[in-house]
């Protein structure tokens, strides 16, 4: 049973940093991909990162370019999402999803559609 659980929100000041961890389970396959997704109140869903499985493909959204930085660690079956320079804006419960029909070598998507299986998000506050 493919399982996720995200850790690692909490309040955080303007200009802070903080990292997101993504524990997964229960994986059999080799093609698939995992996402970090946020939803802040009154506001869609937004793809902010993704990995590819064999770990040579990510993708960030434009708005985090540059601040987030996505990382596997195989050995710990966890997918880590480093936040830097956080601001207001990125106040959102953050979710990781797994896309189960993602290739190895990429690329994976910001879209939410095709992933599968989801975490119960973990909530992130940034003060002013």
């Amino acid at each position: 049973q493919v399982q996720l659980a995200e850790s690692g929100g909490g309040l955080v000041q303007a200009g802070g940093s903080l990292r997101l961890s993504c524990t997964t389970s229960g994986f059999a396959m080799d093609y698939y991909a995992i996402g970090w997704f946020r939803q802040a109140p009154g506001k869609e869903r937004e793809g902010v990162s993704c990995i590819s499985s064999s770990e040579t493909n990510t993708h960030y959204a434009e708005s985090v370019n540059g601040r987030f930085a996505i990382h596997w660690d195989k050995a710990k079956n966890t997918v880590y999402l480093l936040m830097n320079s956080l601001n207001a804006e990125d106040t959102a419960v953050y979710y990781c999803a797994t896309d189960l029909d993602a290739h190895p070598l990429g690329p994976c998507t910001l879209v939410s559609d095709p992933y599968d299986y989801w975490g119960q998000g973990t909530q992130v506050t940034v003060s002013s």
